[in-house]
């Protein structure tokens, strides 16, 4: 029975680890639980799953829900609360799925006890990709991609030699707005941006799915997952996402990971690796699908995804820069505070202002953070 810990369970990633956990119920054991604010969902998942620590968001909301709980079931709160459950149980796997750069404590606290990560917070290596990825290597660690690109590309290179791919590409689907031109998107609203045509996705990812602020948070994380340099990774819009991503090799030949659009897939892979469950995911046709599309990427058209490969092209704390300065401008026009092209406009002028400090320590990391955070929410 493989023992689980899991930060960010009421998010989508967290309900479908769940999904899956209670597939195979035999199989898996969930010794933490992380949330934020969704204390009632969270306290379902806490009296189902009975785990040995919990955490919220907050000392209000800890005192809160303490009555409530089941005996046994310790409880914490805030960042250290995060980390407690990461690394404090007897957990052999733990699940990043926390939304933001929040994640990097807690994920750098797991490696430190040799625990397997699980990866679905894909800022966790966009902040500081060097220290996790280093740190890992050091522990023995392995850190098994939950993005749906990622896994495809990690599954692609099972038995494969890296020294002979060409170019890894990760599939975009180009969001809610796929279709609009520059001056439609002046006009959006946050209704329209949160409904995705594929995915279902917490409201951060489906406004970066849109900007394709998210693909490029992909990118650099292909580059620290994989090991290859950014001129080996590229992007192609795929409305579909049928194909997650594909591989090129030397000689020509091109590995793709195709299926259905469902993150349970992905989950269970990482779940299971290296074996494969039945899943209840819909079973791919392509004669029912029967045409798949394809465009090449217009960074002209996405600026943001433009910015994402320059900022990991210099490295350093640019890239840091690059995620606090979107998570901030994303809030701000969830809040209704600026217009949706505001946020590469925000993304722009803080990395315009930034001066990328190279291989920097978490100190450094967490003080640009908090630097771009603070421009961020005046630009």
């Amino acid at each position: 029975m493989k023992k689980l810990s899991i930060l960010g369970s009421t998010g989508s990633i967290g309900t479908q680890t769940l999904d899956v956990v209670q597939m195979h119920p035999e199989h898996f054991q969930i010794e933490g639980l992380a949330a934020g604010s969704n204390i009632e969902l969270f306290m379902e998942q806490v009296k189902t799953y009975k785990p040995r620590k919990a955490s919220v968001g907050s000392k209000a909301l800890a005192d809160e829900i303490r009555p409530y709980l089941p005996s046994g079931v310790e409880l914490y709160y805030g960042p250290e609360g995060l980390v407690e459950v990461a690394a404090g149980t007897e957990a052999d796997m733990v699940i990043t799925a926390v939304v933001g750069s929040a994640g990097l404590p807690s994920t750098l606290a797991a490696i430190q006890e040799g625990k397997t990560i699980g990866l679905a917070n894909k800022e966790t290596l966009v902040t500081a990709g060097h220290l996790v990825t280093s740190l890992a290597r050091e522990k023995g660690v392995s850190l098994l991609p939950i993005d749906s690109e990622h896994s495809a590309i990690f599954q692609c290179l099972n038995g494969e030699k890296l020294s002979e791919v060409t170019q890894i590409t990760l599939t975009a689907s180009g969001g809610s707005f796929r279709d609009y031109s520059r001056a439609q998107l002046a006009e959006v609203t946050v209704e329209a941006a949160l409904k995705h045509p594929n995915w279902s996705m917490g409201s951060k990812l489906t406004i970066d799915s849109a900007t394709m602020v998210n693909k490029g948070l992909e990118v650099i994380e292909a580059h620290w997952l994989f090991g290859l340099p950014y001129e080996q990774i590229g992007v192609l819009l795929h409305p579909e996402s049928i194909i997650h991503s594909y591989v090129e090799f030397h000689d020509g030949s091109i590995m793709a990971q195709l299926g259905s659009p469902d993150m349970r897939v992905p989950i269970q892979y990482a779940l299971t690796y290296p074996e494969r469950w039945p899943s209840p995911a819909k079973r791919l046709s392509l004669a029912e699908v029967s045409k798949l599309h394809f465009k090449e990427m217009d960074f002209e058209r996405f600026p943001c995804l433009r910015l994402a490969f320059e900022c990991g092209k210099i490295g350093g704390t640019a890239t840091c820069v690059y995620n606090a300065a979107d998570e901030v401008a994303v809030a701000r026009f969830l809040k209704g505070e600026i217009s949706f092209l505001h946020i590469e406009t925000v993304i722009e002028k803080v990395l315009a202002a930034h001066t990328s400090i190279a291989a920097p320590d978490l100190g450094t990391i967490q003080e640009a953070d908090r630097w771009a955070r603070d421009l961020a929410s005046r630009a």
